[in-house]
């Protein structure tokens, strides 16, 4: 054990005597240690295996891609790879790798580290494939092979051209992992994560707080704080009032009520970004009423977004017209309208449809990443389809237990499930969860069963264009054909946000969502 850790077992100490799951006391917390109140445990700490935001918010710091996305941008710049080449066709990358770069075990971050890690998640006779399910593998499907032909030279060489090729790779599923680690832990690597970081592992305590801390041998600027603790505080109230009582340094996800008091108070400060954010519900188009085009385009005109925005959210979100976020300007078409609020437009529908009183399971979270006010504004939902003659029951999980339920498929159990998803590039969202090839069956996120051969042919176009004026045209059609047959109903676009206290120095937002903590310090 080293020092660090024999002072953080003491730390942690002094925390057990007190309740069991109370909060660590600002007092009892050095400077040189941030406490951060996150939205929900870590499914995993492997990044080929993890899908979720509040999972990345960790990863990014215990990992690294060849490539990361540069601060305040979605825009790629070097991190393990120094530079690379695209050759003229769009199907070879090549990669020169920064040297002397050492994974947190001690082994060699080199050019067969590399192509372990693609190959682990693409080839199933890999020795290390068993350690998934990799659930974001389809990232990559472009690849055709990754070839290693000296210690600082990766090559990758694709099926076909892939515009968000870079992007991915600056992605957590593109962050590289230690093979050495991974074939010693298997499926438990995700426990004991081992990259290249600015941090590096130290504990994972169950549903109570896991916690990182400065890599010495970093190859690049050493991390200002010594240590993280991250705490899962589900609820968001309570996290508020943890932070408002001193027992976290920063908070993220903020719940819209409880903004005004940190904005008036003394002592803290908000952070909000604007971000590829949105908020749906994805509707079952296989199974039950919503089968019916008419039937999903009423629940689309029945929920009054305006209102879920402004009362619910209060301002932290906009209203969402369609399935691609705003921040994608290049790749959305001003003139989609989306579906106004129009109850009476919804009755007509329904009554068109022969679905008037029709009843629909919701899945609704009570918690999650990117998932805002989850309970509420289900509870808004289910009255503003009531009003129109839907009767709505609620089911209502834990984020975790509610994954699993929705990402396997809606099947016949329900009707109605809230997701959300924050994105890189304006092909991730539609392609990952409304393409015909991406059906849960298939190992996709479709888990509303959409599927449209037009669609699929517009998206496929659009990620093989090098030219982003294309691409931009090609979206902005497959915009027009998901809003007319309202695969899911399109809410709002989050403007994410965090407290820090006064103390906390050198943090920032991101566009990517991701929360980068080897810059930040405490007074």
């Amino acid at each position: 054990m080293t020092g660090f850790r024999r002072a953080l077992a003491g730390l942690l100490l002094g925390a057990l005597l007190a309740l069991p799951g109370a909060p660590l006391r600002a007092a009892s917390v050095p400077n040189d240690v941030l406490v951060v109140g996150q939205i929900a445990e870590p499914a995993s700490l492997d990044p080929a295996v993890s899908t979720a935001t509040n999972d990345f918010r960790i990863l990014v710091n215990l990992y690294e891609g060849l490539v990361r996305y540069r601060p305040g941008t979605l825009d790629v710049e070097p991190a393990l790879a120094e530079r690379w080449t695209v050759s003229d066709d769009g199907l070879s990358y090549r990669f020169t790798l920064r040297p002397g770069v050492t994974f947190h075990d001690g082994t060699p971050c080199d050019a067969q580290a590399v192509k372990f890690n693609f190959d682990r998640m693409l080839d199933r006779t890999h020795p290390a494939a068993d350690t998934g399910p990799f659930p974001l593998a389809f990232f990559f499907a472009a690849i055709d092979r990754v070839e290693a032909p000296d210690p600082l030279t990766v090559r990758f060489t694709l099926k076909e051209p892939f515009a968000p090729f870079l992007s991915n790779l600056a992605y957590p599923t593109g962050l590289i992992v230690s093979p050495a680690a991974v074939m010693a832990e298997g499926r438990g690597f995700g426990r004991r994560p081992v990259g290249t970081g600015p941090f590096r592992f130290v504990e994972w305590q169950g549903s109570r707080r896991l916690t990182i801390e400065r890599n010495p041998d970093y190859w690049g600027a050493p991390a200002k704080l010594r240590a993280v603790i991250f705490r899962p505080v589900s609820d968001p109230n309570t996290r508020a009032m943890e932070m408002l009582a001193g027992g976290l340094d920063v908070m993220v996800e903020v719940p819209a009520d409880a903004l005004s008091q940190f904005r008036d108070g003394d002592g803290f400060r908000v952070h909000e970004q604007a971000g590829p954010h949105l908020w749906f519900l994805i509707l079952n188009t296989r199974h039950g009423p919503l089968k019916d085009r008419r039937v999903r385009q009423a629940v689309n005109h029945a929920i009054d977004k305006r209102a879920i925005a402004d009362s619910i959210l209060q301002g932290t979100a906009i209203p969402a017209r369609g399935p691609i976020a705003p921040t994608f300007a290049w790749a959305t078409d001003p003139a989609v309208v989306g579906y106004p609020y129009d109850p009476d437009k919804a009755r007509a529908l329904l009554k068109e449809a022969g679905a008037e009183g029709a009843e629909l399971t919701f899945y609704v979270a009570e918690g999650g990443s990117g998932m805002l006010d989850p309970v509420a504004m289900g509870t808004a939902i289910q009255a503003n389809l009531a009003a129109v003659g839907l009767a709505v029951t609620i089911e209502t999980y834990e984020w975790n237990s509610f994954l699993a339920r929705v990402n396997g498929g809606l099947g016949e159990a329900a009707d109605m499930a809230e997701m959300a998803w924050m994105t890189n590039d304006p092909d991730t969202l539609p392609y990952l969860t409304l393409r015909s090839g991406a059906l849960p069956e298939a190992g996709g996120f479709n888990s509303g069963y959409y599927a449209n051969p037009d669609l699929d042919r517009l998206l496929e176009r659009a990620r093989r264009s090098a030219d982003r004026e294309e691409r931009g045209a090609l979206y902005r059609r497959a915009e027009r054909i998901i809003v007319e047959d309202a695969p899911w109903a399109f809410v709002a676009h989050w403007k994410q946000n965090a407290i820090t206290t006064a103390a906390v120095r050198g943090f920032a937002l991101e566009p990517s969502f991701f929360l980068r903590l080897d810059r930040v310090s405490k007074d």
